[in-house]
């Protein structure tokens, strides 16, 4: 069984376009040091980590010289393989979670499966808009990438909003509370993995 204490990464990985260290614990209080060298992304990675309670350190580098891309899509890959490992065999959790969460004039749905199956639909109505300093489809992106990696099931969806900032901060704040739900400890089930199939992890099936 995955305890308490162990539910914890480190990870780095190091390319030509990008260096990343980070280290995760899943039963945290919410605390976080994020430094990606864009302020929009750092806010967001900070939803996850202070609205899912889950300790984050984050130190990201990478060629922005040629844009957000490839250092917005190597962090969520970090991220997602981190929750991956950090999370175990998944034994005695809830697996499944979804939040609504508003923000002023906006409301995100976000719902997950931590199945072991990636797959991302994303509907942040972020097309062809700037967050802050972040082009809106790099927030799409992350999230898909962070789904893929993790080899999670998630749905994120903007039901109303204008506000390109609002949009991204409530879909992150409500990606951190679907997270939360589905990585509890299910205190009527706490021995069980929560499949017919007896594992969450596909790589072993």
């Amino acid at each position: 069984m995955t305890s308490l204490e162990s539910r914890k990464c480190v990870l780095e990985r190091t390319t030509r376009e990008t260096a990343i260290s980070l280290s995760i614990n899943l039963d945290g209080q919410g605390h976080s040091t994020i430094s990606t060298g864009n302020g929009m992304l750092d806010h967001l990675i900070s939803q996850i980590s202070r609205h899912g309670l889950i300790d984050i350190t984050l130190n990201a580098k990478g060629d922005v010289d040629v844009g957000w891309h490839h250092l917005v899509e190597d962090t969520a890959i970090c991220l997602g393989r981190a929750l991956r490992q950090a999370m175990g065999n998944g034994q005695g959790i809830h697996r499944m979670g979804h939040a609504f969460v508003p923000l002023d004039e906006s409301l995100a749905l976000v719902a997950v499966d931590l199945s072991g199956r990636g797959y991302a639909e994303i509907d942040c109505g972020l097309q062809n808009q700037m967050v802050e300093t972040l082009p809106g489809e790099m927030v799409s992106h992350f999230l898909e990438s962070f789904a893929l990696e993790a080899k999670i099931n998630l749905h994120a969806k903007i039901l109303t909003g204008q506000n390109a900032h609002h949009k991204a901060e409530s879909t992150f704040k409500a990606l951190a509370k679907a997270l939360r739900s589905a990585l509890e400890h299910d205190v009527r089930s706490p021995n069980t993995i929560p499949s017919t199939k007896g594992t969450i992890d596909n790589q072993n099936v």
